[in-house]
């Protein structure tokens, strides 16, 4: 797999904003999307046409799209690595993780060697970007039900013969409660700051879309708002309550993103029905 995440992208920025906005519309258009198209949806995200081609420059370089002209017209169309990586995103992003009392967990160790560090480096970044916990240096730890990611990563990078997944029911330390392990393994005041930030960003969008007549600015507030939150689902493993203090803002943000896909589904729609259209007889 050619194509990473790329969580290295600040919320917000150009870089960013365009992977959202070919996560959102390129397969609803057959594919493929003109430049002039991400010209104009990014603008209605708040980002300047000059800044948006130095995006696409940038993310064709990270294998995400390639360059391709349809009937005269430039544009880029999605690559095989591209739908995959877009299908997992929809996956994460989508879905709910939430781990429950009592679920299995899996742990990773591996033993990487020196002289291979920039492959440990890779592979413990990849770790951080599922939201696993860092127990020691070569000792990791996710829910269970992100064994399967684990073993795409793994495989991705060949290193089947220096990692091991184990499946263990709890996690337990004597003397030391679980929610202090989490504290220890999770940075939670980062999670939690992610959190935080989402709900005060946009808990007023959500009206401003109830009150918005104009199916372009709302597409605009989806970006934003969808933009901010595609790094929480990848960087918060959705830890047990007993793990997590009682004043956990994570349910909170899940249900105003929810109701901010619910509220600004229709303008949405109609956007990508109206590009489609376009690729379509072109």
């Amino acid at each position: 797999m050619h194509v990473l995440d790329d969580l290295a992208s600040r919320p917000g920025s150009a870089n960013s904003l365009i992977r959202t906005v070919v996560g959102v519309a390129i397969r609803a258009c057959g594919g493929w999307l003109s430049t002039a198209t991400c010209v104009e949806l990014m603008e209605a995200a708040g980002v300047p046409a000059n800044r948006t081609r130095t995006a696409l420059t940038r993310v064709k370089g990270k294998g995400l799209l390639v360059a391709e002209r349809r009937d005269g017209r430039a544009g880029y169309a999605l690559t095989p690595d591209g739908a995959w990586l877009l299908a997992r995103g929809d996956r994460r992003i989508y879905g709910q993780r939430s781990m429950r009392n009592g679920d299995p967990w899996c742990l990773i160790s591996f033993s990487i060697p020196e002289e291979q560090r920039s492959l440990r480096h890779q592979f413990r970044q990849r770790l951080s970007w599922i939201g696993a916990g860092n127990v020691s240096p070569a000792l990791w730890i996710v829910p269970d039900y992100l064994r399967a990611e684990l073993e795409e990563i793994v495989q991705d990078l060949a290193l089947t013969a220096q990692v091991t997944l184990f499946t263990v029911q709890g996690i337990q330390n004597a003397g030391v409660s679980g929610s202090a392990l989490a504290r220890e393994w999770w940075d939670l005041d980062a999670l939690r700051a992610l959190h935080d930030d989402f709900l005060e960003a946009h808990s007023a969008t959500l009206a401003h879309c109830a009150a918005e007549p104009d199916s372009a600015v709302r597409f605009g507030l989806w970006i934003r708002a969808l933009d901010a939150w595609r790094p929480i689902p990848y960087l918060d493993p959705g830890l047990p309550d007993a793990l997590l203090p009682p004043d956990w803002p994570g349910a909170r943000s899940g249900e105003l993103f929810r109701a901010l896909h619910a509220a600004t589904r229709d303008a949405v729609a109609a956007i990508l029905d109206r590009h489609g259209a376009e690729v379509a007889s072109a």
